[in-house]
């Protein structure tokens, strides 16, 4: 009798402490992530980049502490960069290939996440608690009030873009016009919008730091209007407000890995940061040289390249600067995997997950090429909207060259990116036997691509009043105070 209840001891101590194990294994297998999306910054004004006559600490220290990217490819611009990193999916073939700002021009245009994969539905699905904060605009939420939480996310808390015919839907800074969940939208007056959305996600991470979370962060900052901050209100010269915006988007990511810090959740966070496309109009010294803004440019060292960096205390590896090759595409099932998401059947994912990598287990990434397309106005035909060429133009690298690829499926300039960064000189027509090769493997790739760029994929919103007609959208404004 002694002997049966000891090993019925036994048995329950083993089952509850087995239990306890497992519970503790568990509490890392599915890490947060914060995603940092800055808009309009390249690597110029980053000083862990090289950026002269600018200091960002906050993301300095991330990248000390954790992984730099040399080599992340964005889309040109902020339509076709945003839904590539919702899907996982190239332009080409998710069919934003161009800007179209949809609370402003409409026309029943909208990212249809019923018809279309995101990552945060991934996450969720996978047990996430999501949260975004910021700026969308591939949606109009006047017309679709539930658009967000169609796409993956609980909770939101979004500058509504500007809605055409309603004036203080312009403000994104200063008395800003914001939509939030369960309320709608109106005007936070006399608040900084950045402030807003960022005290919004430290509210949600106290509120669900009992499981895991999916915090994505497109920031407003730092694309125009040229701002003052809380921190430079009496800032007039452009320059001097433009690198207060910078300063403040800093500082934004400072409090964020703070709040993080104080959740005690830091080492259970993977934070990436990065950028959606080139500096929109502001240039900077960057490593000896003034770099024009290259919003919209497919051009390495303002347009296609832009920051990025990955970091989680114990997770990611401290103080490593590589070289892999990344692209946005690589977002969704790198996500996917790292958040033990399944990705719907049927859908088509271009990019490759570099969990790996980030995680220390490999010492380089999936990708033995990368690609970036897209940028410029849409156009609306037979009532849709469409890509304005039938075959964008196009870069495509691996880890040395990089082949352009024109509108006419041909290919027009090669560079060799290790001895010529600032792509100076043109080996399209050289006889080197490396350029030959990379020439020869790049157009292969290329020319697997179809021979038509998609079209974007959405059930037509209704007809609103202030829609584009289709005679007057052929060619929208290309301000950049309209991305």
């Amino acid at each position: 009798m002694a002997r049966i209840l000891i090993l019925a001891c036994s048995l329950v101590f083993g089952f509850l402490t087995g239990n306890l194990r497992s519970g503790l294994a568990a509490e890392g297998d599915q890490p947060n992530i914060l995603f940092i999306l800055v808009d309009d910054l390249g690597k110029e004004w980053i000083s862990c980049y090289g950026a002269e006559g600018i200091d960002t600490p906050a993301i300095d220290q991330l990248a000390a502490t954790g992984m730099k990217f040399n080599n992340a490819w964005c889309m040109p611009q902020c339509t076709p960069t945003r839904v590539t990193l919702l899907t996982g999916q190239y332009p080409f073939r998710h069919g934003w290939t161009n800007h179209w700002d949809v609370p402003r021009w409409g026309a029943g245009a909208h990212f249809d996440a019923k018809l279309n994969a995101t990552y945060a539905n991934v996450l969720r699905d996978a047990g996430y608690a999501t949260c975004a904060a910021g700026k969308w605009q591939i949606d109009d939420y006047r017309v679709e009030p539930d658009a967000m939480h169609q796409a993956g996310f609980d909770a939101w808390c979004m500058w509504t873009g500007y809605e055409t015919g309603n004036p203080a839907s312009e403000n994104r800074y200063w008395d800003p016009y914001i939509t939030t969940q369960g309320e709608g939208s109106k005007t936070h007056t006399g608040k900084f919008g950045p402030d807003v959305y960022c005290d919004y996600l430290i509210d949600f991470i106290g509120r669900h730091r009992d499981k895991p979370m999916l915090l994505y962060f497109p920031m407003v900052l730092t694309h125009g209007p040229l701002t003052t901050t809380p921190d430079n209100k009496d800032a007039r010269d452009k320059r001097e407000l433009f690198a207060g915006m910078v300063r403040y988007t800093d500082k934004l990511i400072g409090r964020l890995v703070t709040a993080l810090d104080k959740a005690k959740l830091r080492s259970n966070t993977i934070i990436v940061f990065t950028t959606d496309n080139g500096t929109g109009g502001q240039r900077n010294r960057r490593l000896g040289r003034v770099v024009q803004g290259g919003k919209a440019k497919m051009s390495e060292q303002n347009g296609t390249a832009q920051p990025f960096i990955v970091n989680c205390p114990g997770k990611v590896p401290a103080g490593v600067e590589t070289d892999a090759l990344v692209d946005f595409t690589d977002i969704l099932p790198t996500f996917a995997e790292l958040g033990k998401g399944k990705i719907p059947d049927g859908t088509v994912v271009d990019g490759k997950s570099f969990a790996a990598l980030i995680l220390g287990q490999a010492e380089n990434g999936p990708r033995s090429w990368i690609m970036s397309m897209g940028g410029g106005p849409a156009v609306l035909r037979g009532g849709k909207v469409v890509p304005k060429l039938p075959y964008d133009d196009r870069v495509l690298r691996d880890k040395r060259f990089k082949l352009w690829v024109g509108t006419d499926r041909k290919p027009e300039k090669l560079f060799d990116l290790v001895t010529d960064p600032w792509e100076e000189q043109n080996l399209i027509d050289s006889q080197d036997p490396a350029a030959v090769e990379s020439l020869k493997r790049l157009s292969a790739i290329a020319a697997t691509f179809p021979k038509a760029d998609g079209a974007p994929i959405y059930e037509k919103n209704p007809p609103q009043s202030w829609d584009k007609k289709e005679n007057a959208a052929k060619k929208p404004s290309r301000s950049p105070r309209k991305g």
